[in-house]
Protein backbone atom coordinates (compact mmCIF):
# COMPACT_ATOMS: atom_id res chain seq x y z
CA UNK A 1 0.00 0.00 0.00
CA UNK A 2 1.08 3.52 -0.59
CA UNK A 3 0.63 4.48 3.02
CA UNK A 4 3.04 1.85 4.27
CA UNK A 5 0.49 0.26 6.62
CA UNK A 6 0.95 -3.16 5.11
CA UNK A 7 4.20 -3.59 6.98
CA UNK A 8 6.58 -2.21 4.38
CA UNK A 9 9.29 0.33 4.92
CA UNK A 10 7.81 3.03 2.74
CA UNK A 11 6.67 6.38 4.03
CA UNK A 12 3.10 7.35 4.65
CA UNK A 13 1.03 9.03 1.99
CA UNK A 14 3.20 11.65 0.38
CA UNK A 15 5.70 11.24 3.21
CA UNK A 16 3.57 13.59 5.35
CA UNK A 17 2.67 12.78 8.94
CA UNK A 18 -0.73 14.09 10.04
CA UNK A 19 -0.76 15.23 13.67
CA UNK A 20 -3.86 16.27 15.63
CA UNK A 21 -1.88 18.92 17.53
CA UNK A 22 0.55 21.31 15.89
CA UNK A 23 2.75 22.79 18.59
CA UNK A 24 3.09 26.55 18.41
CA UNK A 25 5.55 28.77 20.29
CA UNK A 26 3.24 29.08 23.31
CA UNK A 27 2.75 25.32 23.58
CA UNK A 28 6.46 24.62 23.25
CA UNK A 29 7.26 27.25 25.88
CA UNK A 30 4.69 25.72 28.27
CA UNK A 31 6.09 22.22 27.73
CA UNK A 32 9.66 23.40 28.29
CA UNK A 33 8.65 25.26 31.45
CA UNK A 34 6.82 22.33 33.01
CA UNK A 35 9.69 20.00 32.03
CA UNK A 36 12.30 22.20 33.70
CA UNK A 37 10.23 22.58 36.86
CA UNK A 38 9.40 18.87 36.73
CA UNK A 39 13.10 17.98 36.68
CA UNK A 40 13.56 20.17 39.75
CA UNK A 41 10.52 18.57 41.40
CA UNK A 42 11.86 15.06 40.91
CA UNK A 43 15.56 15.76 41.37
CA UNK A 44 15.70 18.35 44.12
CA UNK A 45 17.27 15.89 46.64
CA UNK A 46 20.23 15.43 44.27
CA UNK A 47 20.30 18.95 42.80
CA UNK A 48 20.08 21.02 46.00
CA UNK A 49 23.36 22.36 47.32
CA UNK A 50 24.39 20.76 50.64
CA UNK A 51 24.34 24.06 52.52
CA UNK A 52 21.08 25.37 51.08
CA UNK A 53 17.83 25.56 52.96
CA UNK A 54 16.15 23.42 50.31
CA UNK A 55 18.44 20.48 50.99
CA UNK A 56 17.32 20.39 54.62
CA UNK A 57 13.67 21.24 54.03
CA UNK A 58 10.96 18.64 54.57
CA UNK A 59 8.43 20.82 52.82
CA UNK A 60 9.94 20.63 49.33
CA UNK A 61 8.06 17.46 48.22
CA UNK A 62 4.74 18.98 49.31
CA UNK A 63 5.55 22.28 47.60
CA UNK A 64 6.18 20.56 44.29
CA UNK A 65 3.15 18.29 44.75
CA UNK A 66 1.01 21.40 45.04
CA UNK A 67 2.71 23.26 42.20
CA UNK A 68 2.75 20.55 39.54
CA UNK A 69 -1.05 20.20 39.12
CA UNK A 70 -1.30 23.92 38.37
CA UNK A 71 1.51 23.72 35.83
CA UNK A 72 0.02 20.63 34.17
CA UNK A 73 -3.34 22.39 33.92
CA UNK A 74 -1.63 25.37 32.27
CA UNK A 75 0.15 23.13 29.76
CA UNK A 76 -3.00 21.18 28.85
CA UNK A 77 -4.97 24.41 28.48
CA UNK A 78 -2.24 25.99 26.35
CA UNK A 79 -1.94 22.99 24.04
CA UNK A 80 -5.72 22.79 23.73
CA UNK A 81 -6.03 26.50 23.05
CA UNK A 82 -3.43 26.45 20.30
CA UNK A 83 -4.57 23.48 18.26
CA UNK A 84 -6.70 20.81 19.94
CA UNK A 85 -9.73 20.50 17.68
CA UNK A 86 -13.00 18.76 18.46
CA UNK A 87 -11.93 15.62 16.58
CA UNK A 88 -8.65 15.56 18.49
CA UNK A 89 -10.52 15.90 21.80
CA UNK A 90 -12.68 12.92 20.83
CA UNK A 91 -9.61 10.83 20.00
CA UNK A 92 -7.98 11.96 23.24
CA UNK A 93 -11.02 10.80 25.20
CA UNK A 94 -11.06 7.38 23.54
CA UNK A 95 -7.34 6.73 24.02
CA UNK A 96 -7.32 8.06 27.59
CA UNK A 97 -10.23 5.77 28.44
CA UNK A 98 -8.42 2.82 26.86
CA UNK A 99 -5.25 3.62 28.78
CA UNK A 100 -7.16 4.00 32.05
CA UNK A 101 -8.86 0.65 31.44
CA UNK A 102 -5.59 -1.11 30.66
CA UNK A 103 -3.77 0.02 33.79
CA UNK A 104 -5.84 -1.97 36.34
CA UNK A 105 -5.40 -5.21 34.35
CA UNK A 106 -2.07 -5.85 36.00
CA UNK A 107 -3.12 -4.13 39.24
CA UNK A 108 0.55 -3.21 39.68
CA UNK A 109 1.43 -6.88 40.17
CA UNK A 110 5.16 -7.36 39.50
CA UNK A 111 5.15 -4.31 37.26
CA UNK A 112 2.67 -5.75 34.75
CA UNK A 113 1.31 -2.52 33.28
CA UNK A 114 0.03 -2.87 29.69
CA UNK A 115 -0.85 0.83 29.65
CA UNK A 116 2.72 1.75 28.73
CA UNK A 117 2.80 0.26 25.25
CA UNK A 118 -0.37 2.13 24.25
CA UNK A 119 1.09 5.45 25.45
CA UNK A 120 4.29 4.82 23.49
CA UNK A 121 2.48 3.90 20.27
CA UNK A 122 0.00 6.77 20.57
CA UNK A 123 2.76 9.28 21.17
CA UNK A 124 4.63 7.97 18.14
CA UNK A 125 1.67 8.36 15.77
CA UNK A 126 -0.01 11.43 17.20
CA UNK A 127 3.02 13.52 18.10
CA UNK A 128 4.74 14.91 21.21
CA UNK A 129 2.13 17.54 22.08
CA UNK A 130 -0.81 15.16 21.91
CA UNK A 131 1.31 12.50 23.60
CA UNK A 132 2.07 14.67 26.63
CA UNK A 133 -1.59 15.57 27.10
CA UNK A 134 -2.66 11.95 26.56
CA UNK A 135 -0.16 10.56 29.07
CA UNK A 136 -1.15 13.06 31.75
CA UNK A 137 -4.90 12.69 31.23
CA UNK A 138 -4.71 8.87 31.06
CA UNK A 139 -2.82 8.67 34.33
CA UNK A 140 -5.31 11.02 35.98
CA UNK A 141 -8.26 9.00 34.70
CA UNK A 142 -6.72 5.70 35.80
CA UNK A 143 -6.07 7.12 39.28
CA UNK A 144 -9.74 8.04 39.59
CA UNK A 145 -10.69 4.56 38.37
CA UNK A 146 -8.40 2.69 40.77
CA UNK A 147 -8.57 5.06 43.73
CA UNK A 148 -4.88 5.90 43.44
CA UNK A 149 -5.26 9.61 44.15
CA UNK A 150 -2.61 11.13 46.37
CA UNK A 151 0.35 13.52 46.45
CA UNK A 152 2.16 11.20 44.04
CA UNK A 153 -0.45 11.62 41.29
CA UNK A 154 0.91 14.89 39.78
CA UNK A 155 4.34 13.26 39.53
CA UNK A 156 2.84 10.19 37.83
CA UNK A 157 0.96 12.41 35.38
CA UNK A 158 4.12 14.34 34.52
CA UNK A 159 6.23 11.20 34.15
CA UNK A 160 3.69 9.48 31.90
CA UNK A 161 3.38 12.67 29.85
CA UNK A 162 7.14 12.55 29.32
CA UNK A 163 6.95 8.89 28.26
CA UNK A 164 4.35 9.56 25.54
CA UNK A 165 5.96 12.85 24.49
CA UNK A 166 9.35 11.17 24.11
CA UNK A 167 7.83 8.59 21.76
CA UNK A 168 6.57 11.45 19.59
CA UNK A 169 10.08 12.90 19.40
CA UNK A 170 11.71 9.70 18.15
CA UNK A 171 13.31 9.91 14.68
CA UNK A 172 11.91 8.48 11.47
CA UNK A 173 8.26 9.43 11.96
CA UNK A 174 7.83 10.08 8.22
CA UNK A 175 10.02 7.27 6.88
CA UNK A 176 10.27 4.28 9.20
CA UNK A 177 7.59 1.62 8.99
CA UNK A 178 7.36 -2.10 9.60
CA UNK A 179 9.87 -4.07 11.64
CA UNK A 180 12.41 -1.28 12.01
CA UNK A 181 9.87 1.06 13.58
CA UNK A 182 8.46 -1.66 15.83
CA UNK A 183 11.92 -2.54 17.16
CA UNK A 184 12.66 1.16 17.76
CA UNK A 185 9.44 1.58 19.75
CA UNK A 186 10.06 -1.63 21.70
CA UNK A 187 13.55 -0.46 22.67
CA UNK A 188 12.24 2.96 23.63
CA UNK A 189 9.41 1.37 25.62
CA UNK A 190 11.88 -0.73 27.59
CA UNK A 191 14.05 2.27 28.46
CA UNK A 192 11.02 4.45 29.24
CA UNK A 193 9.51 1.79 31.51
CA UNK A 194 12.64 1.62 33.66
CA UNK A 195 13.13 5.40 33.55
CA UNK A 196 9.54 5.94 34.71
CA UNK A 197 10.13 3.75 37.76
CA UNK A 198 13.43 5.51 38.49
CA UNK A 199 12.03 9.04 38.44
CA UNK A 200 9.03 7.95 40.50
CA UNK A 201 11.50 6.57 43.04
CA UNK A 202 12.94 10.06 43.31
CA UNK A 203 9.49 11.32 44.24
CA UNK A 204 9.09 8.90 47.15
CA UNK A 205 12.68 8.52 48.26
CA UNK A 206 12.90 11.63 50.50
CA UNK A 207 9.95 10.41 52.58
CA UNK A 208 11.94 7.46 53.97
CA UNK A 209 14.67 9.70 55.40
CA UNK A 210 13.35 9.14 58.90
CA UNK A 211 14.17 5.45 58.62
CA UNK A 212 17.89 6.26 58.85
CA UNK A 213 18.81 3.23 56.78
CA UNK A 214 21.63 2.76 54.32
CA UNK A 215 19.30 3.52 51.39
CA UNK A 216 17.49 6.59 52.75
CA UNK A 217 17.96 10.20 51.69
CA UNK A 218 20.22 12.19 54.01
CA UNK A 219 19.52 15.95 53.72
CA UNK A 220 22.64 17.97 53.04
CA UNK A 221 24.91 14.99 52.32
CA UNK A 222 27.26 15.26 49.31
CA UNK A 223 25.82 14.27 45.93
CA UNK A 224 27.95 11.08 45.48
CA UNK A 225 26.80 9.71 48.83
CA UNK A 226 23.11 10.38 48.24
CA UNK A 227 23.40 9.12 44.66
CA UNK A 228 24.86 5.82 45.92
CA UNK A 229 22.01 5.50 48.41
CA UNK A 230 19.48 6.23 45.71
CA UNK A 231 20.96 3.55 43.43
CA UNK A 232 20.76 1.06 46.27
CA UNK A 233 17.18 2.16 46.95
CA UNK A 234 16.19 1.52 43.31
CA UNK A 235 17.86 -1.87 43.22
CA UNK A 236 16.26 -3.03 46.45
CA UNK A 237 12.76 -1.63 46.09
CA UNK A 238 11.65 -1.17 42.48
CA UNK A 239 13.82 -3.05 40.01
CA UNK A 240 11.60 -6.10 40.43
CA UNK A 241 8.70 -4.00 39.10
CA UNK A 242 10.58 -1.94 36.51
CA UNK A 243 12.06 -4.87 34.59
CA UNK A 244 8.76 -6.80 34.24
CA UNK A 245 7.11 -3.56 33.11
CA UNK A 246 9.79 -3.22 30.44
CA UNK A 247 9.34 -6.85 29.35
CA UNK A 248 5.56 -6.50 29.08
CA UNK A 249 5.96 -3.29 27.06
CA UNK A 250 8.45 -4.90 24.67
CA UNK A 251 6.34 -8.04 24.15
CA UNK A 252 3.13 -6.07 23.59
CA UNK A 253 4.86 -3.68 21.17
CA UNK A 254 6.39 -6.47 19.11
CA UNK A 255 3.23 -8.59 18.95
CA UNK A 256 0.22 -6.28 18.71
CA UNK A 257 2.14 -3.06 18.07
CA UNK A 258 1.99 -3.18 14.24
CA UNK A 259 -1.79 -3.63 14.27
CA UNK A 260 -2.25 -0.79 16.78
CA UNK A 261 0.00 1.50 14.74
CA UNK A 262 -2.01 0.80 11.59
CA UNK A 263 -5.28 1.46 13.42
CA UNK A 264 -4.02 4.73 14.86
CA UNK A 265 -2.69 5.95 11.52
CA UNK A 266 -5.90 4.96 9.74
CA UNK A 267 -8.00 6.81 12.33
CA UNK A 268 -5.74 9.85 12.04
CA UNK A 269 -6.04 9.95 8.25
CA UNK A 270 -9.81 9.57 8.33
CA UNK A 271 -10.11 12.30 10.95
CA UNK A 272 -8.31 14.64 8.49
CA UNK A 273 -6.95 16.90 11.21
CA UNK A 274 -5.08 19.01 8.64
CA UNK A 275 -8.01 19.46 6.28
CA UNK A 276 -9.15 23.10 6.14
CA UNK A 277 -12.76 23.81 6.96
CA UNK A 278 -14.63 25.13 3.92
CA UNK A 279 -18.26 26.04 3.51
CA UNK A 280 -19.76 25.32 0.10
CA UNK A 281 -21.86 28.03 -1.45
CA UNK A 282 -25.43 26.97 -2.14
CA UNK A 283 -28.96 28.28 -2.31
CA UNK A 284 -30.32 29.89 0.81
CA UNK A 285 -33.01 27.72 2.44
CA UNK A 286 -36.44 29.17 1.78
CA UNK A 287 -35.43 31.06 -1.37
CA UNK A 288 -36.93 30.29 -4.72
CA UNK A 289 -33.64 28.71 -5.87
CA UNK A 290 -33.87 26.05 -3.19
CA UNK A 291 -37.36 24.93 -4.22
Amino acid sequence: MADGDAGGEGPAEGGVVTRPVRLGPRSVAALVLVTVIGVAAFGWPLLAAPGSGLAHSGDAPWLFAGLLPLLLAVVVATVADTGLQAKAVAMLGVLAAAGAALRPLGAGTAGIEPMFFLMVLSGRVLGPGFGFVLGSVSMFASALLTGGVGPWLPFQMLAMGWVAMGAGLLPGAERWRGRRETVLLAAYGAVASVAYGTVMNLQGWPYIGSLASGISFVPGDPLPDNLARFAAYCLSTSLGWDLPRAVVTVVATLTVGPAVLRALRRATRRAAFDAPVAFAKGPVPGSRHSR
